[in-house]
């Protein structure tokens, strides 16, 4: 079993993206006969470095473009990162270098190098701007989909 925890500032918008893009894209996966017998029991969660949005839901932008896409969010509030979640998850991954500080700030450090940006796992590593400021769903959408693809990948692939 694989579990992951994405990591953004409020888990409001980023961070409950990249959870159920995942989940979706694992879900597709594995009702292909191909997909069952590929992928690993993977856990996907998501957390806010701040207390700001602790109990909102999922905000109105991510949830909008997901149903766009036949993703729902219902039931997903925000929730905040603890220590213990260094120890509970395999990858911690956070939307940008802001979170990622955090985290470490939070767990004290990544001494098993289980912290990293999600647009890490591609070819053209960086942060994925936050569309609470931007109110750009839609790249956020892309750019969160293309670091979620290349993740699965690489979990499959171990």
């Amino acid at each position: 079993m694989i579990k992951i925890l994405f990591v953004c500032h409020g888990n409001i918008c980023r961070s409950p993206m990249a959870e159920f893009v995942l989940r979706d894209m694992i879900e597709k996966q594995r009702t292909t006969s191909k997909g069952a017998s590929v992928y690993p029991e993977i856990i996907v969660a998501s957390a806010a470095t701040s207390t700001e949005e602790i109990g909102n839901p999922v905000h109105h932008g991510t949830r909008n473009i997901l149903r766009r896409y036949g993703i729902d969010t219902s039931g997903k509030y925000a929730r905040q990162m603890t220590k213990k979640d260094y120890k509970e998850y395999d990858h911690l991954i956070g939307m940008d270098q802001w979170n990622i500080r955090n985290m470490l700030r939070i767990t004290g450090g990544d001494p098993e190098n289980k912290v990293s940006r999600l647009l890490d796992f591609t070819g053209a590593p960086g942060d994925i701007a936050d569309p609470w400021y931007t109110g750009d769903f839609e790249t956020t959408y892309q750019d969160v989909l293309r670091g979620c693809q290349a993740l699965l990948t690489k979990l499959v692939s171990l």
